[in-house]
């Protein structure tokens, strides 16, 4: 029976293990939305892992300052082999001397340093538990950035391909006349000039578009990655909030002012700490042995208590409290300092996202202007009426609006989430 629940067990976390492994790794061809990155990211990222481990690692400072109140038993076992006296007028033969000792010691009182010491590393561990928060926030914020960035190339290279498209018709259109007499030379020169362009744009889109995918796979942790796409979701999503509420969700929410709060909290009993040195500690032994050699064997132990008092201790724990006091009174500072950065982050991200949602409103506009000069352009220059330079500066122009366009988009998007992270969410 104990075997079959053994196998249940081990087959039960190879499952799930697998069965995670399973989640978080990519397909080939995958449709990765901004939430499925984010997940792949808290799994695989580097940062997390080592956050992850200081929190186990603070937890073991915990258990280290519990050990205080449990006894501290030791065996202590000693051999010699003893060699004949030389300057005695005894002769004596080499005999052997062993002794084995079991002592037990246990702390009765210390007036409450072990407590201290135990509630000074829960607040280390707190303090850790924010820095993972922080640390997350970053990394999914790291990753909401390369992911719009990676859109934003994937919008603009689809833009750059869609201006080729368009001088390749409008070079096929100058050909076209030019064979009819209806248009001369230059005209198709021009237009190939402009195709040629307009190829190397796409060819620096394209590459931009490689750097793009590299930077969304370090984002995410991840060293090879198999070829996947991206849901194009780079839509504008208003989000209304004033600058008075994000700083408050700052103050309440921040892991770093979290982990600073639990780091000043330690600090502070780190003082009491430091003024106990000046108390006794009373302390209880007890230890059973045995000693002898070749001739004779002897039992012996005891018990006791035992009451040490520093009296003089070279006015160390004097300046340990002082240090204590110091080190105290500096993170006080640098608490304030880190107030002052948080409001200068979330009014800086609060200001930068505002500008960013003007911008699309006005891109919009550009936008549907450009389109309608080009059909103007076209409709002039196929009519016979316009030229060659009136399709070549609104087909520029149309690009560069759109690609205006994209970028507001793209610095919305990224403000929001640079905004979401100074106000300490990580969602």
């Amino acid at each position: 029976m104990l075997k079959k629940i053994i196998f249940f067990t081990l087959s039960f976390f190879l499952a799930s293990a697998t069965g995670a492994f399973a989640a978080d790794e990519i397909k080939d061809g995958e449709i990765l939305n901004l939430q499925r990155c984010i997940d792949i990211a808290r799994q695989n990222h580097p940062a997390i892992s080592a956050a992850q481990y200081n929190i186990r690692a603070s937890e073991s400072r915990i258990g280290q300052a519990r050990a205080g109140y449990l006894p501290q038993l030791t065996f202590q076992s000693v051999y010699q082999r003893v060699g004949p006296a030389q300057l005695t007028s005894v002769p004596s033969d080499p005999y052997n001397y062993y002794s084995n000792m079991l002592s037990l010691n246990q702390t009765l009182f210390d007036f409450g340093k072990t407590f201290n010491q135990i509630q000074i590393q829960s607040l280390n561990t707190e303090s850790a538990k924010a820095d993972f928060q922080d640390v997350s926030g970053y990394v999914v914020f790291s990753v909401k950035q390369a992911y719009y960035v990676y859109l934003q190339a994937k919008m603009s290279a689809d833009v750059a391909a869609e201006t080729v498209n368009k001088f390749q018709q409008h070079l096929e259109i100058a050909t076209a006349f030019f064979e009819t007499g209806k248009r001369s030379k230059i005209d198709v020169t021009s237009a190939e000039v402009n195709l040629s362009n307009a190829k190397i744009n796409l060819l620096k889109a394209e590459n931009t578009l490689r750097l793009a995918r590299a930077n969304l796979n370090n984002a995410m942790g991840l060293k090879n990655a198999p070829l996947y796409q991206i849901k194009e979701d780079l839509v504008y999503k208003p989000y209304d909030i004033t600058l008075a509420q994000a700083l408050r969700r700052a103050y309440e929410a921040r892991p770093d002012l979290l982990s600073t709060a639990k780091k000043k909290e330690a600090l502070e009993k780190t003082v009491v700490l430091n003024q106990k040195g000046y108390l006794p500690v009373l302390s209880g032994s007890a230890a059973y042995g045995y000693l002898g050699n070749d001739h004779k064997t002897d039992e012996n132990w005891n018990i006791g208590v035992m009451l040490t008092f520093p009296l003089f201790t070279g006015f160390s724990t004097k300046y340990q409290v002082d240090e204590a006091k110091a080190n105290l009174n500096a993170f006080k500072a640098n608490e304030n300092s880190l107030l002052q950065q948080v409001s200068l982050e979330v009014e800086s991200a609060y200001l930068s996202f505002k500008e960013a949602g003007e911008r699309i409103g006005a891109g919009e506009i550009i936008v549907r202007q450009a389109e309608e000069n080009v059909e103007l352009a076209t409709g002039r220059y196929e009519a016979g009426v316009g030229s060659s330079i009136e399709i070549t500066d609104a087909m520029i122009a149309l690009n560069n609006a759109k690609m205006t366009y994209i970028t507001a988009l793209t610095d919305y998007h990224i403000a929001l989430a640079n905004l979401e992270r100074a106000m300490g969410e990580s969602k």
